[in-house]
Parts: structure tokens; C-alpha cells; sequence
């Protein structure tokens, strides 16, 4: 696989393929050497030097590309040359977004600290060294003088005034924005990002992450993926003491590059979490790589079975999903390929054989054709114990389609399976312009309702307009809520999560035990100057959500990618990881991990292993019941449900609240359609769960979150 993923990288020709800035930028190097010195060419000169600098902007030389265009602006003023309004506009913008590109690489980056590029800016995260700040300062400045309707520019003000420690004072008023805007709803403790000193702050593009136990030890590991070509997967053991480990070329990972998204499942019933690379995505017909099938051996190492499997396809993609529609036992696997009209890439199903290989069986099935496909969920949204499938699609609707069993209920056969197109009745086509998605149920029903992220602008200015409360048109999310009936509503302004756009990476958990599932939102897209802070909503009884981005200091600004929540030093709090960094070579950036502080409430952790059922009990639906002062409630979670574009472990972590008492835990096996039931379980402990075992077996996780090399 290393091999052939070189081979397709140096295939691709460097004048349209977006990675390859560096040869891009040594041809207009070599432009501007054989301009003839007896017989300058002045006009030529000042278009390859500006073109010159946007290579080296976005491939990460912010210096050379101040250079260049600050040699522009020089020789234009030797040879009075004066450039029109839109040319000077556009020196001005990218030199400010250069400077502030440098700033960042200067002092996010080399002089990293915990508040780093953590909105709003303050402490720590206030630039050490100017020189970039001063810059953008300054070409911002002027931006606004020419144009005080410039939102973007007005925006990006205020956020260089941040770093330099200047904010509000030296921010002319009339282009203020203040900060009450962006006071949390609810005060949930600062969550540190300790990533630094967990040694997992990995600097990298935008990417994957998978939260899992791979190596059996009872602690949850950490895969991070990172969407170069050239960018190396990396696995991060955990130590159990609050650092990790960087174990890649022991896992015997060496080669296995890039990976914009990252998916884990056991695929072949063993007991080990496999893992799944998906590569190519947003890169068109430059998007021709190999996903990556790496079997877990369960040693700590890894093998790619990829060809082995028959999963070897050339197509662009970041999104896919595991759970077995078919009811036998085994997870398929649904992949979702971006697709135009140019460019035909069927999306993919591909069913379990039970041997190690799999057959693709989409187009039979009418799953193929479903457009630049960005998001796959697998949820069963009516309650009948057969897995529904949601495909959030970029630029286009959006579809639901419901799992009717085989076509023929006497000869049931994967490639004849029927699978109901039911977006239109159920009304959740929306957004058009869309990304992450999943199922979960955030109102605590019993029904899994759908989440879809929107990710489209019309311009630049939407972002700063958005962050600014004013008139946009970017898109939304959606949240659509079960009725129980086949059909949804959408409630996503009634609870308040129309408060984010752009989103990309994102996931869901729970901050502080109560049971209910609150959000994570990475933000971004491909542009240097979309610096807008990820978001965090706290589930507030399933009433509304709260944001709770500066309370808790999730708001970074860089751009965020896949998030994982999880336990990972088994002390009953979920921490969240997010892998953070952009698309162009140059952009790039450190994962963060954010430490739970606590919050006193109680939980429970079941691991649950199927017989019948897929072993790692993909689809199986627990219903804990509690017994606290407030009275009984019932809490739900299914196994295998998360983001499209996160990376969650399978095993169930689920907070109780105050309650002291769970008076039952009833797990629903998929396979065969069976219940399990178990009383009087305490709390702040973990269980294994077999099924058909009727005891649970409690599990001694590791726990050294008391431990002297405890990170505070």
C-alpha cells in the first residue's frame, strides 16, 4: 500500500493538483529568472511575483510570500505604477492574510501554549512575537479605510488586535465587536487542552481521529490521521498515567499515509478494532487514492488486507460507515464517494462475505447514485431492529432511506435487499449545502433523532457577518426530531444550534455526566482567513442547547476536523480530542486535547461483546433507568452511533446524573431481536456485557488518574 500510495502521488500533475505548491511555486520562481534584464517587462514582472506569493502562502513560506508582494508594492511605487482599485484591494487583502499567517506559524505554532489561538485570545495565546500581528494590523487598517462595509476585514481586526494584546483599546469603535456576543450560555469549568503534554499535539492538516482500545489493554488508544499524501497515520498508545505513547512503526504503520478521515469497527469478529483510512476528499479527479483496510492483529499491530478484502477502489471520498443491514452477524460497509457530473464516482456497499472479504453490492441495491456524497449515518430511525441509512450530500438534497429487508423474504440475498427512499415524507432533505451528520437521540425518547451540519457561503464576508449577528447566507445545521410516526421536525432554532456554520468535523458527548448528549462543532473551510471558533453546546435536558465555547475553552480557531469523546484516563469524564489543521499544504496545525475538569455526577461504562449479534454489537440499544431526587428517568445510547466525521469508541460511556442507582440497564440485541435485562447496577463502575450472559462481569479498567504523572 505505501508503495502504491506513492505512486498515485507522483502521478498527479503539480499544475492543477492542490498539494503540490512547492513545484507551482519553483515554476513562477523560475518565471521571473528568465525575465530578460535588458528588456524588463514590468506588468509581467508584478503578475508573477503576486501569483508567486499566493503559492507560497498557501504552501506554508508566509514570509516569502510578504516578500514577495511587499517588492510588488516597491516597485510599483519606483516606477509609478499605479494598480487599480480591485488589484490594490487584492495586494492589500492577501498581504494582510500572509501577515497573519505569519503571526500564526510564529507563535501558535512555535511558541505553542494551551490558550493558543483559543477564542477570544488572551493569556498565553497573546502573540510573543508582533511581527505578523503588526502586519495584518496594519493592511487591515487600510482595508477599512477604503471600505468600512468590509466585514471580513473588520473581523480579522479584532481578532490580530487579540493577538497582540490590544483588544479593545486600540480597536477603532466603529469596528468593535464585542465580546458579550459571545458569552456562554452556561458555565461548564474551563477544559484545558493538555494535547502538549499528553504528547498527542500533532501537527498535521486536516484529518481523522479514532478513539479505541486497539491494543487490549483496557485503555482507550488514540489513530490520528492527516489528509497530506505525504503525511504519515500515526498511533499514539496510551500509557494510563495521562500521556501517550507515538507506537506507529512498532504498530507497523510506516507508509500508510494521508487519510482525511478515519473509521474503526471489527470487522472481522475477532475482538480487535480494525481501522478504515478514507483518502481523496475534495480533491476531484486528484482524489484517485486507496482507502485502507488495516486488519488489527491484536499484538498491537496492524496488516493492510485492503486488495485481500476487495475493497482496492480508486475514487474520492471521506466518509463511510459499518453496521449489518443484513441481520447475519457481520458489518458491512457503506462508503459514500464525491460524485459529479464530469466526474462519476458511485458510492459503494459493500457486504460481509464472513471470510475477510467483502462483495460491493450498492448499484443493485440503488445506493450508488447519490452525488458528492460528504457524510454517511447508519440509525434505526423507526424502531424495527434494521439498520436506516442517512447520506448528507454537498450541493444537492440530502437522503433518508429505510431498511425494508430482503426483497424476496424466501431467498433473502445481500445484492437484493430494499432499501425505501423516504427523505421526502420524512422532511429531512435539508441542507442543501451539508457535511457531518449522524443518529442519536438527544431528547432521551427512545427514538433516534438526526443531526446534519451545513457547510456553505456565499463569500468570505458570511463568516464574519455570522460571528457578527449580522445578515448572511451561509448555511445551517439541521436537527431534525423524531415523531415516532416516519417523520421528523425540525427543531434546530427552537433549541439553538443554528449558532454554527461551517461545520466539519464534529461529534457528540457528554460534558458532565447528566445523560444528556451535547455537541462538539469543528469549524473551517479551505481559506485562510475563515478564522471562526469551533463551538461546544451543552444538552440542556433535552430543551435547547446551550453554547458553552468560551466558558469551557473549546474555541479554537484554527479549522476542526474529526473529534472523538471519550474516557481516556478512566477516571469517569469525558475528555474531547479533535484533530485541527486545513487543506493547503501550508496550513496546518496542532491537535488539541481538552482534559474534563469534573462534575461530580455519576456514570456507568458498559463494553458489549455479540454473539448472534456482530461481536463488537454494532446497533445494539441500551435503556439505562435511574432513580434520583427528581424521580425516575430513562436514558438511551446505541452502540456504533456517531459522527460521520468523529471518531467515538464503541464502548458506552453514559452519565447517570446524581442518581445513586440504576435501577435497570436493558440492552436490545439486534440480532436475533432479543432483551436483556439487569437490575440494581452501581454506578461509577464499568461491565462487560456477552450476549446471552445474564450477569454482568465488571471490568477493572486501568485507573491512574490519581497518579504523581496525573496531568493537572
Amino acid at each position: 500500500m505505501a508503495a502504491l500510495l506513492q505512486k498515485t502521488l507522483r502521478e498527479q500533475d503539480w499544475k492543477t493538483d492542490s498539494y503540490k505548491e512547492d513545484e507551482r511555486a519553483e515554476y513562477y520562481r523560475s518565471l521571473l529568472r528568465s525575465l530578460s534584464k535588458e528588456h524588463p517587462d514590468l506588468a509581467a514582472e508584478l503578475k508573477i511575483r503576486q501569483t508567486l506569493a499566493e503559492s507560497l502562502l498557501r504552501s506554508g513560506d508566509s514570509g516569502g510570500a510578504i516578500e514577495q508582494l511587499e517588492t510588488v508594492r516597491k516597485l510599483c511605487t519606483q516606477h509609478e505604477v499605479k494598480l487599480d482599485h480591485d488589484a490594490e484591494r487584492n495586494l492589500r487583502d492577501t498581504l494582510a492574510i500572509s501577515y497573519l499567517r505569519l503571526g500564526e506559524q510564529q507563535n501558535c505554532l512555535l511558541i505553542h501554549g494551551r490558550e493558543a489561538c483559543i477564542f477570544p485570545i488572551h493569556g498565553s495565546g497573546v502573540h510573543a512575537r508582533m511581527e505578523g500581528s503588526e502586519g495584518a494590523f496594519r493592511e487591515l487598517s487600510a482595508a477599512l479605510e477604503d471600505n468600512p462595509k468590509d466585514l471580513k476585514s473588520r473581523w480579522l481586526l479584532n481578532i490580530v488586535a487579540m493577538t497582540m494584546g490590544r483588544y479593545p483599546s486600540e480597536v477603532p469603535q466603529k469596528f468593535l465587536v464585542p465580546l458579550d456576543r459571545f458569552k456562554s450560555d452556561y458555565d461548564v469549568g474551563l477544559f484545558p487542552d493538555v494535547a502538549t503534554d499528553a504528547g498527542v499535539a500533532a501537527l498535521g492538516h486536516s484529518g481523522g481521529v479514532a478513539m479505541e482500545d486497539f491494543d487490549g489493554d483496557g485503555l482507550l488508544d488514540l489513530m490520528v490521521s492527516s489528509s497530506g499524501p505525504e503525511d504519515q497515520l500515526l498511533f499514539f498508545h496510551n500509557n494510563g498515567d495521562g500521556t501517550f505513547t507515538d507506537r506507529t512503526r512498532e504498530a507497523g504503520l510506516t507508509g500508510e499515509t494521508g487519510g482525511l478521515n478515519i473509521v474503526a469497527a471489527d470487522f472481522d469478529n475477532d475482538g480487535h478494532p480494525d481501522l478504515l483510512v478514507l483518502r481523496g476528499g475534495w480533491w476531484g479527479e486528484h482524489g484517485k487514492y486507496p482507502m485502507s483496510l488495516l486488519h488489527n492483529l491484536g499484538n498491537g499491530t496492524f496488516e493492510d488486507v485492503t486488495e485481500r478484502a476487495g475493497l482496492l477502489s480508486f475514487h474520492p471520498r471521506q466518509t463511510a460507515a459499518w453496521a449489518d443491514f443484513d441481520g447475519d452477524g457481520w458489518l458491512d460497509l457503506y462508503v459514500g464517494n464525491e460524485s459529479d457530473p464530469k466526474y462519476p464516482h458511485p458510492s459503494q456497499l459493500f457486504h460481509n462475505n464472513h471470510d475477510g472479504t467483502f462483495t460491493e453490492v450498492a448499484a443493485p441495491n440503488h445506493l450508488a447514485d447519490m452525488g458528492f456524497v460528504k457524510g454517511v449515518a447508519w440509525g434505526d430511525f423507526n424502531n424495527d431492529g434494521r439498520p436506516d441509512l442517512y447520506v448528507s450530500v454537498k450541493g444537492g438534497p440530502n437522503h433518508l432511506f429505510r431498511n425494508d429487508g430482503p426483497r424476496d423474504a424466501a431467498h433473502p440475498s445481500a445484492d437484493h435487499w430494499k432499501f425505501t427512499d423516504v427523505t421526502a415524507p420524512a422532511g429531512v432533505a435539508e441542507p442543501l449545502e451539508s457535511f457531518a451528520t449522524w443518529f442519536f437521540d438527544y431528547d432521551n425518547d427512545g427514538w433516534p433523532d438526526i443531526f446534519v451540519a451545513g457547510y456553505g457561503t456565499h463569500t468570505p464576508d458570511d463568516v464574519a457577518a455570522f460571528e457578527m449577528g449580522k445578515v448572511h447566507h451561509a448555511e445551517t445545521s439541521r436537527l431534525y426530531q423524531n415523531n415516532h410516526d416516519g417523520t421528523f421536525t425540525d427543531v434546530t432554532k427552537l433549541v439553538g444550534l443554528d449558532r454554527a456554520i461551517l461545520i466539519m468535523g464534529s461529534e457528540f458527548g457528554d460534558l458532565d455526566n447528566d445523560g444528556w448528549l451535547d455537541i462538539y462543532l469543528g469549524t473551517g473551510d479551505s481559506l485562510f482567513e475563515s478564522l471562526l471558533p469551533n463551538k461546544m453546546f451543552r444538552n440542556n435536558a433535552g430543551k435547547s442547547f446551550q453554547d458553552v465555547t468560551t466558558s469551557g475553552g473549546f474555541g479554537i480557531l484554527q479549522k476542526g476536523h474529526s473529534i472523538a469523546f471519550g474516557d481516556l484516563t478512566n477516571n469517569g469524564n469525558e475528555d474531547i480530542f479533535a484533530k485541527i489543521g486545513g487543506a493547503y499544504p501550508g496550513d496546518t496545525y496542532k491537535s488539541v486535547l481538552f482534559k474534563n475538569p469534573g462534575h461530580g455526577n455519576h456514570w456507568v461504562t458498559l463494553e458489549l461483546e455479540g454473539v448472534q449479534t456482530n461481536r463488537s454489537a454494532v446497533g445494539a440499544r441500551i435503556e439505562v433507568t435511574v432513580k434520583s431526587a427528581k424521580g425516575k428517568r430513562h436514558i438511551f445510547r446505541t452502540v456504533g452511533y456517531g459522527s460521520s466525521f468523529g471518531g467515538n469508541p464503541l464502548r458506552q460511556h453514559i452519565g447517570v446524573g446524581d442518581a445513586t442507582e440504576i435501577m435497570l440497564v436493558e440492552v436490545t440485541w439486534p440480532v436475533p431481536r432479543q432483551v436483556q435485562q439487569f437490575r440494581d447496577v452501581p454506578v461509577d463502575r464499568a461491565f462487560h456485557v456477552r450476549q446471552g450472559n445474564n450477569a454482568l462481569v465488571p471490568l477493572e479498567y486501568a485507573n491512574h488518574a490519581r497518579s504523581e504523572h496525573a496531568i493537572p
